[in-house]
């Protein structure tokens, strides 16, 4: 009877260790975002470990299945092998559990959410994946895993690990009763006895986002989402479908008509897009954003053509991508442009002028098999492409690719010699990519991440700049259109309000170049970069066949609207309005000024349709 107690305070004690790390994943995760837990305050921080205590029970369960089973056949095969394959596997959870905690916790500076599935992609190129952190940063994670790792270990080894005596004897009389015992642990792992199983939902209490995203269990979401991952069924269907059709036709229809704008001085222009790596309007003087930051795109915004409500449809360049190449919505979680089988069915704006006679290239510093993005150039059709593998290493930072000024300055080589016109050419800077590394000073410094931020793409501004001055000498420039746009949306630096509020997808898109009728315009309505190739194609009266979510940014009306996702949500914009939904708590994060029920009905059914869309595409 002795060692059956003390068998049972070994289960519990087992249990309660992992919700004991669980706590104290969550302090650290508090602390690691100390200002963003000064602003919801104490109250509602202590609140975050009563309502996430059932994911973090339900993971601490799933963690102890595999020693409670072993410890029940202990019974009837008295063996310390058994003693062996529970410890073995306990340090082998707290090293890999703590792993992810470091993980976590980079991941939610970068993107704003807990860890889950959108991870998983990055593995294919391991070395691009840890590119995106300093090497400070590097170095004190790894002493942070070791440290939590071998903490963890000595309180397991010191408090919990079973003793032989009360492991190692049999009693077939006691192995009914802890089989009993390992089958009550599915209660806590589903959450209880009610019907449907504890979820990311239950633990969402807060209308602060940070706050719902504390109380998450982060090891709790990743393996859950690697278990829900899409079985072919839409998760978004808010509408039958033929509602969800007509409340987007609705809204799409009126501006799809080519309004009767004089834009360019020739029907083919050359055209050369810029995709300038992170850049949000929050730095951006011209969109009101700060002054000094990106001062030559601030200038060049006078001599052209420039678009104040623009906005990205994403927040990551696997997004931004399709979004601007093929006119498609990203989708909450999932990555298109990671799918082949999906791609080759997109439109693709390169093939598109490739039929109006256009020659087309790209060009990207950096390696371009990350997030699949060779497969998808190749099935847009270019022609030529120019990546990191034609840069000498020396030229590259230390992380992504060729350094900016040495990238863009084989742009401008390939631009020099006599060109075949038209062309379409297609330029992906990187250096603005996190870790920020760059050449020259760091005019903002490098004390903070928002610092680093700024010094990046003041550098890059230069670059900028220059290939603009380089463009004005050269015979083309005359016949040319320069379209300068971000790839994505950013968080940094930090604005007030929610993460995923208009602010943080608000983006510039500039328009200049001697083809450009009429330079120092402005442009305020409301669009985004799925709108972009629909609106080229028109210009050049080209096939918009395809481009079925895209409309005409020169459509002057009130109705033209904007929709971003993001991790399990969506916010959809006009001038008037705005509306930002969490699909995970069912609740608007942000609902401001009118019409924010037809928005709501547009962002669902925008979601919904472009979803299903994707499921479709083969």
């Amino acid at each position: 009877m002795k060692n059956f107690k003390k068998s049972i305070i070994f289960l519990l004690s087992y249990t309660s260790f992992w919700i004991g790390y669980f706590v104290f994943a969550r302090i650290f995760f508090l602390l690691y975002y100390l200002e963003k837990t000064k602003e919801i305050g104490w109250a509602e921080s202590l609140k975050t470990f009563f309502y996430g205590f059932q994911l973090d029970l339900s993971f601490a369960s799933y963690l102890s299945a595999i020693p409670f089973l072993l410890f029940t056949f202990s019974k009837i095969i008295a063996s310390k092998k058994m003693i062996f394959s529970i410890n073995f596997f306990t340090y082998f959870c707290i090293i890999f559990i703590s792993l992810l905690l470091f993980i976590d916790a980079g991941l939610y500076q970068a993107w704003g959410i807990r860890l889950d599935t959108s991870l998983l992609p990055y593995l294919n190129t391991p070395e691009l994946m840890i590119s995106s952190a300093s090497k400070t940063q590097l170095i004190w994670g790894i002493i942070g895993w070791i440290m939590v790792s071998v903490s963890f270990s000595v309180l397991y080894k010191l408090i919990i690990i079973p003793n032989p005596a009360f492991v190692i004897y049999k009693s077939w009389k006691e192995f009914p009763v802890f089989l009993m015992i390992f089958g009550t642990l599915v209660i806590p792992i589903r959450g209880g006895f009610q019907l449907i199983p504890v979820n990311q939902s239950n633990v969402y209490f807060s209308e602060n986002m940070f706050a719902n995203h504390a109380s998450l269990n982060y090891t709790w979401n990743f393996f859950n989402t690697i278990t829900h991952k899409t079985d072919g069924n839409n998760p978004y269907v808010a509408f039958p479908t033929v509602i969800a059709n007509t409340i987007i036709e609705n809204s799409r229809k009126p501006l799809l008509t080519v309004p009767k704008t004089d834009i360019l001085t020739t029907p083919k222009p050359n055209i050369v897009l810029i995709l300038w790596e992170s850049l949000s309007a929050k730095v951006v003087g011209s969109l009101g954003g700060e002054l000094d930051v990106t001062p030559n795109l601030n200038c060049l915004s006078e001599e052209g053509m420039l678009f104040t409500n623009f906005y990205a449809n994403g927040d990551r360049t696997d997004k931004g991508i399709p979004a601007i190449l093929s006119g498609y919505f990203p989708q909450p979680v999932e990555r298109i442009m990671r799918m082949p089988n999906k791609t080759r069915s997109l439109p693709m704006l390169p093939k598109k002028m490739y039929e109006l006679g256009y020659e087309t290239s790209y060009y990207y510093g950096g390696d371009l098999n990350f997030g699949n993005m060779n497969t998808y150039l190749r099935n847009a059709g270019i022609s030529k492409i120019v990546d990191g593998n034609q840069f000498d290493e020396e030229d590259w930072n230390s992380k992504w690719g060729a350094h900016d000024d040495v990238f863009m300055q084989r742009f401008e080589d390939d631009l020099s010699t006599e060109q075949k016109e038209p062309f379409f050419k297609i330029a992906l800077t990187l250096s603005s990519h996190e870790p920020y590394e760059i050449k020259g000073d760091y005019k903002f410094g490098k004390d903070t991440e928002d610092n680093l931020y700024r010094s990046a793409h003041h550098y890059t501004d230069s670059i900028i700049g220059k290939f603009v001055d380089f463009a004005k000498t050269q015979t083309w420039y005359k016949n040319t259109l320069i379209v300068i746009m971000a790839d994505h949306g950013h968080n940094s630096p930090a604005h007030e309000g929610p993460y995923f509020s208009p602010k943080k997808f608000h983006i510039p898109m500039l328009w200049l170049g001697g083809a450009l009728k009429n330079p120092g315009t402005k442009i305020d309505t409301v669009s985004s970069q799925v709108d972009f190739s629909y609106t080229l194609l028109q210009l050049l009266k080209g096939d918009v066949t395809g481009f079925n979510f895209g409309k005409n940014i020169f459509q002057v009306s009130n109705g033209q609207y904007a929709h971003y996702t993001f991790n399990k949500g969506f916010g959809t914009l006009t001038k008037d309005g705005v509306f930002v939904y969490d699909f995970v708590s069912n609740i608007p994060i942000l609902s401001e000024g009118k019409n924010t029920k037809k928005l709501d009905s547009l962002g669902k059914a925008i979601t919904q349709m472009s979803y299903q869309d994707f499921l479709e595409r083969k």
